[in-house]
């Protein structure tokens, strides 16, 4: 398996995992996947991964959001990840975590940080097992196929990037 920088290419595939994400009810509260360049614009350029098998299909992929416009959270982004419903449970997901710490470390980012559904124990463990804290509970947040969810937050603070004194 090998990362590779998420390319227009990869969309197929890439939106095809994000459906399947979609369907167990537990990924996120979209319940369509968004044409690429919707998708485009709302992520980040950079930080941008796909885990590719070996012999060629996308495993999964992980990207970063904006949570501000404000300056002052110029550092801080959003995960998004997924592994395709075949390749859960086989390291994809460590992977590429992995890869966007490390991604968005050397593009600056100090915060990272997931709105995960409570149900979605796999997630929340693959991000506590990457460095991640829960920080909160956001109660009735948001409502999916109108049924109120709460999510957890959790966040990474970078070890490398932003451990300086402020000017």
């Amino acid at each position: 398996m090998q990362l590779l920088p998420l390319a227009p290419a990869h969309w197929p595939a890439v939106r095809g995992i994000y459906e399947q994400g979609l369907a167990t009810g537990h990924a996120t509260f979209a319940t369509e996947a968004p044409g690429w360049d919707d998708w485009d614009r709302n992520h980040l350029a950079h930080s941008r991964l796909v885990a590719v098998a070996d012999a060629g299909p996308v495993l999964g992929w992980a990207a970063l959001s904006p949570v501000s416009s404000r300056c002052v959270y110029g550092g801080v982004a959003e995960v998004s990840l997924y592994v395709a419903a075949g390749a859960r449970g086989q390291g994809v997901g460590r992977y590429l975590l992995a890869g966007l710490v490390a991604a968005s470390e050397a593009q600056g980012l100090w915060t990272l940080q997931s709105g995960i559904f409570p149900e979605n124990l796999a997630s929340v463990r693959l991000h506590e097992a990457a460095g991640f804290r829960v920080v909160g509970r956001r109660e009735r947040i948001g409502q999916l196929r109108g049924q109120w969810r709460n999510t957890l937050l959790l966040e990474r603070r970078s070890a490398v990037v932003g451990t300086g004194a402020a000017f």
